[in-house]
């Protein structure tokens, strides 16, 4: 998902996504670590869509002045 799709989304939203991206690489190192196929892009690329969410709520934070809450 590209930055500027995130920065479209609520805060709700963005969390919903941060979730399942989080649920995918975890899924992901495990079937690796199992030994199926694994294309190691996607392990990265889910690396990056979650930098990417913390990224926009971590900014939409320091806007308002507050501290990062997960």
């Amino acid at each position: 998902m590209k930055i500027e799709e995130l920065r479209d989304l609520s805060r709700e939203e963005l969390r919903e996504h941060l979730k399942n991206a989080q649920g995918k690489l975890f899924d992901l190192k495990i079937g690796a670590a199992q030994g199926r196929e694994a294309n190691s892009s996607n392990i990265k690329e889910a690396k990056i869509t979650i930098s990417r969410i913390k990224t926009v709520l971590r900014k939409r934070e320091l806007e308002k002045g507050g501290k990062f809450e997960q």
